[in-house]
């Protein structure tokens, strides 16, 4: 038998590492500051790429595909080459891989403060960036398998089978999710639209938490648990079920994001139907991680890396047994939209992927560096902070949740609703953000004493870029199954035909439930009243979308007696034909704006956008005073009128030649409307008089951006009101 030595890369694990950290640290501070913008709305007052529209998607992306994206790649390229006894398949793809990465997500912090955004949660990136996005993952995807193939372990360990999975399918998600028709150099349009869009970004997104926050994790839990608690994974044959059936199911889930909306009823169904069965592998990866460490509880007792291992596998069985329980129809009905949402993502990313993180850095640094950690009792110290930070942070919000839906709700004996004002909710648990703050304020104090940690622990160690190794040459055996091999076993060394098979799994939940809604338009009744925005409708949506509003505003009204009384008649699917992309939006902070057109003045509307607590006392929206002064960007409305019509919109070549002109019309109709205001006339007249006195441009009222807003917001909801006034 052949021994050959060979050297592990350790240099790429390193570098994921301390990109981690760093990028952990800036997420979570921006999350913070998200945190404290509920207290204080004006905290950044005046600074558009500071405003909280801006700043939650550049969170989102921070914390998932930068922290928990640079952790997998961290995680996945220490286990890859000890699993499979050999070095990365090409150091060449490994820079590439971390390089890119990271220049993807400087990118993502630059364009989404600007305001460049497709407004699609958790794949907010323009366009060139989603490109980016695809090529360096297939650059990831081709050292994972060209390492696979260059192995010299027969078998594949469980681990590299949700690695597998997590590559083939985030490849799906990314580039079906992300079909878009380019406008400029980073403005595009989904080519999808309203209840279609809907549904494929809900199956990407919930299988982006899947196979991004949960498969690779669940590799590195079965990679890494062991190996820190000195013991064999509890059950092999648990661990193929677990794979199997977890791959298969998650990938139907996706719509109970969605139940009660304008998604055909069927679709609805189905995805509350797997939600439930998604239970049982996932509790089945929860039992198989915990039963790993039966024997070793001394060892947890004292051990930190174990202790925030415990508790991510926990905090993964919480959210876990929390997902199916949220897609029961009456439970969603109490928790979509409010801040139950919030805390239960939470409760999965800063426990399961934020512990399970910290526990495998706190392992592989001393390793890494041939040294022992710096502190033990700082590590000790960052989890029981951590811990607690958690549970502050996401307690509160469980009944800021329930408190929401209760006070929703709730009639009057004369049958109108008790709580009317929709700031009376947003008043009543400002108690609960405070407390949030203080959750998160916690947690990343623990983030940064580990970071402490972790330096003072480099600068003790030695750097070993490359460390030796050696295993027996991979021999060559029949490729069929050997007498007394089980299928699984079988398979195990056949990475072509595993890939293959996983990713038939994956693609069947997928084509059942998105072709028949894209293909059978039976799924999407037309309204015939339902016409295309005006040319500065369509400016304005696209100003609503860079502003992030979406983050705080819903645009479906559910067909609940409360909803349809504060809001106006239920939303239905016909509605958004010409929604590209949809803004149904997945939290309320504020209230419902589908039918929000004609409920109040160009002038409310006006002054609610320059200083929200003028009109609604208490509100905790922040001032968007640049759209008041800042000059509308008319340059490429005719070339997205064009893109709309490649898209399916009925623009004709008049709308599109007369696009100016009309635009000029219904902006002065609505600076006609404002004159009203004699407050408005002032402030309008003194900037006018200075600019001419000082020689300035002055940029008159119908071509600024407030009035393109205003136009689309009073848009909103008129065309099913025009049909019922007719009958």
């Amino acid at each position: 038998m052949e021994i050959q030595q060979f050297q592990y890369d350790n240099k790429i694990v390193k570098n994921f590492i301390y990109a981690t950290m760093l990028w952990g640290v800036v997420g979570m501070l921006v999350g913070l500051l998200l945190a404290f913008l509920f207290l204080f709305p004006n905290l950044t007052d005046g600074i558009s790429w500071l405003s909280f529209g801006r700043l939650r998607p550049l969170h989102t992306n921070a914390v998932i595909f930068a922290f928990v994206g640079n952790a997998i790649f961290a995680g996945v390229y220490y286990s890859t080459q000890r699993l499979l006894k050999a070095r990365m398949f090409s150091d060449v793809l490994s820079k590439i891989n971390f390089w890119g990465w990271q220049l993807i997500i400087v990118a993502a912090a630059i364009t989404l403060p600007l305001g460049y955004t497709s407004s699609k949660e958790y794949a907010e990136l323009e366009w060139p960036i989603d490109i980016a996005i695809a090529v360096v993952w297939v650059v990831f995807g081709w050292n994972l398998i060209g390492t696979i193939l260059k192995r010299r372990q027969r078998h594949l360990y469980v681990a590299i089978w949700f690695y597998i999975a997590t590559f083939v399918t985030v490849a799906v998600l990314h580039i079906f999710n992300s079909l878009e028709l380019p406008v400029s150099g980073l403005k595009s349009y989904s080519v999808y639209a309203g209840v279609q869009d809907a549904l494929v970004q809900w199956w990407y997104g919930h299988n982006a938490v899947a196979f991004f926050l949960t498969t690779p994790f669940l590799g590195l839990m079965y990679y890494f648990v062991p190996k820190a608690a000195n013991r064999p994974v509890y059950s092999y044959r648990l661990s193929i079920i677990h794979f199997w059936s977890l791959i298969f199911i998650y990938i139907w889930a996706g719509p109970h994001h969605l139940l009660y909306t304008a998604l055909p009823e069927w679709a609805q169904n189905l995805g509350v139907a797997f939600s439930v069965m998604l239970l049982m592998p996932s509790w089945g990866g929860m039992i198989n991680g915990l039963l790993t460490l039966r024997g070793a509880w001394d060892k947890v007792r004292v051990d930190p890396v174990l202790k925030f291992m415990v508790v991510a596998i926990t905090g993964y069985g919480m959210a876990t047994f929390e997902g199916p329980t949220l897609s029961l129809k009456n439970v969603n009905a109490v928790a979509h939209f409010t801040d139950w949402i919030i805390a239960h993502v939470h409760v999965g990313a800063l426990a399961w992927n934020g512990f399970l993180t910290f526990g495998m850095i706190y392992w592989l640094v001393p390793r890494l560096f041939k040294t022992n950690l710096y502190s033990i009792g700082l590590a000790n110290l960052h989890f029981w902070i951590g811990t607690l930070g958690i549970i502050m942070y996401a307690l509160p919000l469980y009944v800021a949740g329930f408190t929401q839906y209760s006070m929703w709700q709730q009639f009057n004996p004369d049958g109108t609703l008790v709580y009317g004002n929709f700031l009376e909710t947003v008043t009543e648990i400002m108690p609960m953000y405070w407390m949030r703050a203080i959750g998160g304020t916690l947690f990343l104090t623990g983030m940064l004493i580990m970071v402490y940690n972790v330096i003072i622990t480099i600068k003790q160690g030695s750097r070993v870029e490359d460390e030796l190794a050696e295993a027996a040459a991979l021999e060559r055996v029949t490729k069929k199954r050997t007498a007394g091999e089980g299928w699984h076993s079988w398979l195990e060394r056949r990475p072509v035909q595993l890939t293959i098979l996983a990713t038939v799994a994956i693609l069947i939940g997928g084509i059942i439930q998105i072709v028949p809604t894209i293909m059978v338009k039976s799924n999407i009744p037309t309204i015939s009243s339902v016409k295309p925005y005006t040319p500065l409708e369509l400016e304005g949506r696209d100003i609503y979308i860079r502003e992030g509003c979406v983050g705080c505003h819903s645009q479906m009204i559910r067909p609940f007696r409360h909803e349809v009384e504060r809001y106006g008649d239920y939303s239905k699917a016909g509605e958004y034909v010409y929604d590209h992309p949809f803004l149904w939006g997945s939290k309320r902070t504020g209230p419902d704006l589908h039918r929000i057109g004609g409920k109040y003045s160009d002038n409310w509307h006006f002054n609610h956008m320059y200083d929200p607590q003028s009109t609604s006392s208490g509100s905790i929206m922040p001032r968007y005073q640049w759209l008041i002064s800042d000059e509308l960007d008319k340059s490429l409305t005719e070339t997205k009128m064009k893109a709309m019509v490649s898209l399916g919109v009925p623009y004709t070549e008049e709308d599109i030649a007369n696009a100016q002109e009309h635009m000029l019309k219904q902006g002065t109709d609505i600076e006609k409307k404002l004159y009203t205001d004699p407050d408005f006339v002032n402030s309008y007249e003194a900037d006018k008089k200075y600019a001419t006195e000082n020689g300035e441009t002055f940029v008159e009222m119908r071509n600024r951006e407030i009035v393109a807003m205003i136009a689309y917001l009073q848009r909103l909801g008129t065309d099913i009101k025009v049909e019922t006034n007719q009958q």
